[in-house]
């Protein structure tokens, strides 16, 4: 079992860059790269705003911040991850995308090192297709923040060896999360796989005249003792990332039960959704 002491995270967005955040403060060294240096230097903006709060609260000290951030190398050479004992992709959920980073990832990383993905919903079979490694190949899917959710899904692919997936265990635990595994590669995982429905149904609710986005969130919240309701977690998520993921299921299941619902297109459709502008579901009313 190879010792990691160095995590490469290839992908500076909110996802890439909390894990890159996570790791940091858990003590391993951190190769982060990403197409552009101005994703990285946003990224290393968003830890040190992230780490401030903890200062402030008292659960960190400025010197264990610019310690953590001291981890962290940033990079726009995919090469440079041939030092990563492990790499987690974390770029768009673009399959393509995704086979691409796999197979340049392949060529540069040593024998023996596990590439995993922090897809969402996306077949980890077909990724590591892309490499002449699929048995170390698997998902990792880490959830929004990255360093304050508690849950890390191992999926296995279909040729993912056992040892990968413990090795991938015993990382989410050094990491301080808690892991479940996915045993069989399936759309959507565990969580996504029971949430997009709820989401759907939501969605229709508002369509059909049944209730509010308020009291439906509002309901959702006090009856079944959820953090958020489903609109304020789709707008916390990215409205687009739902659809995306709804259409995908659509499509792996050959069920037109999981298409987008006609409100939730209208309002991808109009670019009305993103952190930047604040538009989601509410701001559509």
């Amino acid at each position: 079992m190879m010792t990691i002491q160095t995590i490469g995270v290839v992908g500076a967005g909110s996802m890439g860059a909390g894990i890159a955040n996570l790791a940091a403060m858990n003590g391993f060294n951190v190769i982060l790269s990403d197409i552009e240096e101005r994703f990285l230097e946003g990224a290393l903006s968003r830890m040190n705003k992230f780490m401030e709060k903890s200062v402030a609260r008292g659960k960190m000290t400025e010197d264990q911040k610019q310690e953590n951030l001291g981890r962290i190398q940033t990079t726009t050479h995919l090469e440079d991850m041939k030092d990563a004992d492990i790499v987690i992709e974390a770029v768009l959920e673009d399959l393509d995308l995704k086979r691409n980073v796999f197979s340049q990832l392949d060529k540069i990383v040593r024998e023996g090192v596990i590439l995993a993905t922090n897809t969402s919903s996306m077949s980890i079979t077909e990724i590591a297709a892309a490499t002449n490694r699929p048995e170390l190949v698997a998902g990792m899917h880490f959830f929004n923040p990255a360093q304050l959710m508690r849950l890390v899904e191992v999926v296995r692919g279909y040729k993912t060896s056992d040892e990968t997936v413990q090795q991938l265990k015993a990382l989410s635990s050094k990491l301080s999360k808690e892991s479940v595994e996915v045993k069989k590669d399936s759309p959507g995982f565990i969580v996504n796989r029971i949430m997009t429905p709820q989401f759907i149904e939501a969605i229709k609710l508002v369509q059909e005249g049944v209730a509010s986005y308020e009291d439906i969130d509002k309901a959702v919240k006090l009856g079944l003792n959820y953090p958020m309701g489903p609109f304020e977690l789709q707008d916390f998520a990215g409205v687009d990332i739902g659809y995306h993921v709804m259409e995908y299921f659509k499509d792996e299941f050959n069920d037109n039960y999981f298409a987008p619902p006609q409100l939730l297109k209208q309002i991808v459709r109009a670019g009305r959704y993103g952190k930047k502008t604040g538009a989601g579901f509410y701001d559509y009313e």
